[in-house]
């Protein structure tokens, strides 16, 4: 037999018990009471049962299985652990089932000590245990007869591991269906095994099959002398209290009444029953095994909760669906006596209210019902659970509004034409808008995408439809357009708007110039021309000057690998010739863009270089050149190496560039010295400098990416890194740097912890790409995707394309089947673009103190000589129980805790 239960990560059948899904819906309790097992020369472990006063027994972590089950029976009294263990995978001894049983039924008030000594001297029993199987030889829970035929050989009657045949009867006798049992003992069971079931078991078992409370093994077996573990009887029992009538003085359900902070108030049978609440109380809902959240029990749902003197400690919502039944009609008056006058369709009815019902209006906001008008729609909303059906919610479903106020701008949303605000009494509002809609700053018209989330404003209503809506401080706007023109005097912009005309503005001291390619970029990098300008997106802060430029497009031409017929310095006309010889001329200024091996080239120095042969690539406008480089260098990738004629051929671009040497060429490659050619192999990705008459091979630089840790930043540009443990450092100052979304930074915006990607050529930075890095608990994994449950408490279900690897315990896997629900991972994008999952290293351990000057936590030491006991912690490290955040600062000596480690380094702490 199975006893069935349900637990996502439980996937494999269990050869045991399994327990049919039944929510308790007793109320009252049970008081406290030992679960013992006899130990030792026959004496009761009872004095040394501990009553799990915190509802946590150390071997049982939070997310286990029958965790919801054990704890809600724990708090009842129907079952208790020894010094703070349930040993949830012990097989549950005879004498312990029937202990059980009897609270279950709550009978222990039936004991009776001296009855205990007339036990059948072949039910050998501990001395804690005699009464209660008196009482249920008494009650019928077990038969004398039946009992006198056990095989004891072995063991006592009482710590016999009871079977699944055994414990069958005795789960349908202690919910006093014996009669319906036997009724069926001459019927087949069905099972594969049915010769193998004892025939006074056999009705038994088809009514625990028809209860839903038992079904089959693999290949349609009972086996009915398997045995049961602890765990798995007691979900049975708290699943099955719903079979049953028993009540428990410590367990009450009820209909939610008043959810406050640190209370919760139950209607039970009538009288309003308060209970406190603090951020330990577990929550748990009908339909899931695992923990909830306090906000998942709404206002007049129907909850059990176990507790005493005024404090819950176990709260299960029984059904999630609020009582309450609505009526809606048109609001015609309030009255006296604490009474509205309303017209439900034809009829006209009143409905009282008192000092415990809501009025809200149809934003959710509480208002007075003198804000109600006549005419309005409005429902009322009645309990169903007593017979007084008092009122709890009016709400205004309808009225038209008229007003002005004061307030914030909370959300936006133009494709339903809705403005949601905050108003001066801090309320929410929305209103929905149209075209005649007026928005304005001082003089300025605006348009709806001004309107910015935070934004303080002046609006006015008419009609429930927002009428004008008055910033009190200006926005920032976008435009975008080409750019014509900077003053003389880097003051204004002129730029001819797209579909518009010219316009001009005026610049701040230094607003930002963002050029994809160009670090640091200026106004001297734009590129002006009434008819091939730049086109740009400009960003016009609230006095409407210009605060950024960003290049969104250029028109220029491209011209590479031309020949230099001549060069006049003092004319700046240079005269080129292409591959094809076809010759042009253009004029260099003081905006030309120059590029020769030099850190700082400087017109000088390029026209030193131009003479006659000289090898150029070009970008111009019309006849004016933008920029200039000397080819001293070729990108590509390597597609052969010819040692005996010493040549190297690469692809660079789409033509093939095939370049001799003399002597063998330096190689640079990062993290390797004194590299050779033999380094190289085709396909690589290199940069070839040339020599001073770019005719031979100088260097050769390889290109690489490299996945670091930031561990810290100087002001020089310097960046401290590691990688596998190891620690670094070079200088990103002059290299491209890029954060997770694209967007350039500086090299003080990186943040220690984070993770880059550096591209090297050679062993220089040319570029920085910060790694997004998400930190989260797997919940869920198939073949191509994987769900998420991050720190925050968001989950995404992230599709996996492309290459994967799971580091996990050491090795690299490639296949997220490597992954488990329950893993902590950090999940990036590898150097090679393949979704890696860093799987966490988990340790269970018991805090001790926590160091803030080093950010280090220390834990209870195993032994003596364990150094392993101070953990650094992650710059946002995750503390929680269950669903509830806490801070480090919480954490108490003696705390059970569990730690995901990363690189040593703490990221998660789960308190249990």
């Amino acid at each position: 037999m199975t006893f069935k239960y349900n637990h996502s990560s439980h996937s494999k059948k269990v050869a045991s018990v399994v327990l049919a899904g039944m929510m308790a819906l007793s109320s009252g309790g049970a008081a406290m009471a030992a679960d013992s097992t006899q130990t030792g020369q026959g004496q009761s472990a009872a004095a040394n049962s501990t009553a799990a006063p915190t509802g946590l027994f150390s071997d049982i972590k939070a997310g286990f299985w029958a965790e919801k089950h054990v704890y809600k029976l724990a708090y009842q009294g129907i079952l208790l652990g020894n010094n703070g263990l349930f040993r949830p995978g012990d097989a549950v001894t005879q004498q312990e089932a029937i202990t059980m049983a009897i609270r279950f039924m709550n009978a222990e008030s039936q004991l009776n000590t001296s009855t205990a000594a007339a036990l059948p001297t072949n039910m050998e029993v501990g001395n804690y245990f005699k009464p209660y199987v008196a009482l249920a030889l008494q009650l019928g829970l077990v038969d004398k007869t039946e009992e006198a035929a056990t095989d004891v050989s072995n063991t006592t009657w009482g710590q016999k591991p009871a079977t699944r045949e055994w414990i069958t009867k005795l789960l349908i006798r202690s919910l006093n269906k014996d009669a319906e049992a036997k009724a069926q003992n001459n019927q087949s069971t069905g099972f594969a095994d049915n010769a193998s079931i004892s025939d006074s078991a056999k009705g038994y078992v088809n009514l625990a099959v028809s209860l839903d409370l038992a079904k089959g093994l693999d290949g349609n077996k009972f086996n009915p002398t398997g045995s049961v573990t602890r765990a798995q009887l007691a979900t049975f029992f708290s699943r099955g209290e719903s079979l049953t009538d028993t009540k428990y003085p410590n367990t009450a359900t009820g209909y939610v009444t008043g959810l406050k902070d640190g209370q919760i108030t139950l209607m039970v049978d009538g009288n309003a029953v308060n209970y406190a609440v603090n951020s330990s109380t577990p929550y748990f809902t009908k339909d899931s095994e695992t923990r909830a959240a306090a906000s998942d029990v709404k206002l007049y749902t129907k909850v059990l909760v176990v507790g005493s003197a005024g404090s819950a400690s176990y709260v299960e919502v029984i059904d999630a669906k609020p009582q309450v039944e609505s009526i809606e009609g048109t609001f015609a008056r309030s009255l006296s006596g604490n009474k509205i006058g309303l017209f439900v369709g034809e009829n006209y009815e009143t409905y009282s209210y008192d000092e415990n019902t809501a009025f809200i209006d149809q934003n959710g906001n509480a208002i007075k019902l003198s804000d109600i008008t006549v005419d309005s729609i409005i429902e009322v909303q009645r309990e169903t659970f007593s017979a007084d059906k008092k009122t709890v919610v009016i709400r205004v479903k309808s009225g038209i509004v008229n007003k002005s106020d004061n307030g914030v701008i909370a959300e936006v949303q133009t494709s339903g034409k809705t403005i949601k605000l905050v108003n001066a009494a801090g309320a929410t509002e929305q209103y929905t808008y149209n075209d005649n809609l007026i928005i304005r700053y001082q003089n300025r018209i605006l348009s709806v995408s001004d309107l910015k989330a935070g934004s303080a404003v002046k609006y006015t209503v008419k009609d429930s439809v927002l009428q004008t809506i008055e910033l009190a401080q200006g926005v920032e706007q976008s435009v975008r357009g080409t750019l014509v023109e900077i003053g003389g005097n880097q003051s204004t912009v002129t730029f001819k708007r797209d579909g518009g005309s010219l316009e001009a503005k005026l610049l701040i001291e230094k607003p930002e110039v963002i050029i994809n390619g160009i670090q640091d970029a200026t106004l001297n990098d734009l590129i002006t021309d009434a008819t091939n300008g730049d086109k740009v997106e400009l960003t016009l802060n609230s006095d409407d000057q210009v605060t950024r430029i960003q290049v969104i497009g250029r028109q220029m031409e491209p011209l590479n690998g031309a020949t230099v017929v001549s060069y006049n310095s003092k004319t700046k006309v240079l005269t080129v010739l292409d591959a094809n010889k076809k010759p042009y001329v253009f004029t260099l200024d003081e905006k030309t863009k120059m590029d020769y091996n030099a850190a700082k080239p400087t017109l000088a120095g390029l026209e030193s270089l131009l003479n006659d042969g000289r090898k150029l690539d070009l970008t111009y406008v019309g006849t004016r050149a933008l920029s200039v480089k000397v080819v001293y260098k070729y990108e590509g990738t390597i597609t052969s190496i010819d040692t005996t004629n010493r040549k190297i051929s690469l692809l660079s671009g789409s033509q093939t560039v095939t370049v001799p040497y003399t002597t063998a060429p330096t190689v640079e490659m990062y993290n390797k010295s004194s590299a050779s050619l033999s380094d190289l192999k085709i396909g690589d990705n290199v940069t070839i400098t040339l020599g001073s008459n770019q005719d031979v091979v100088q260097k050769i630089a390889l290109k690489s990416v490299a996945q670091f840790e930031v561990a810290g930043v100087e002001t020089n540009g310097r960046v401290r890194v590691k990688a596998d443990l190891l620690t670094s450092q070079f200088y990103v100052d002059q290299a491209v740097l890029t954060d997770e979304n694209g967007q350039t930074i500086t090299p003080a915006q990186l943040v220690t912890g984070s993770l880059i990607n550096v591209t090297f050529e050679g062993a220089t930075p040319k570029a920085v790409q910060v790694v997004k890095r998400t930190l989260a608990e797997v919940t869920a994994v198939d073949a191509s995707s994987v769900t998420l449950k991050q720190f925050n408490g968001s989950t995404e279900k992230v599709a996996i394309s492309g290459a994967v690897k799971v580091v996990k315990s050491g090795s690299t896997l490639t296949s997220l089947s490597n992954l488990t629900v329950g893993d902590r991972v950090e999940m990036t994008k590898d150097t090679d673009n393949s979704t890696r999952f860093r799987v966490l290293t988990v340790m269970s351990k018991q805090f001790w103190s926590y160091d803030g000057v080093g950010n280090q936590i220390l834990v209870k030491r195993e032994t003596t000589t364990d150094t392993n006991y101070r953990f650094a912690l992650g710059s946002s490290v995750f503390v929680h129980q269950g669903d509830n955040t806490l801070s480090v600062q919480s954490l108490r000596d003696n705390d059970n805790i569990v730690l995901y480690l990363l690189n040593n380094v703490v990221f998660e702490i789960q308190k249990q």
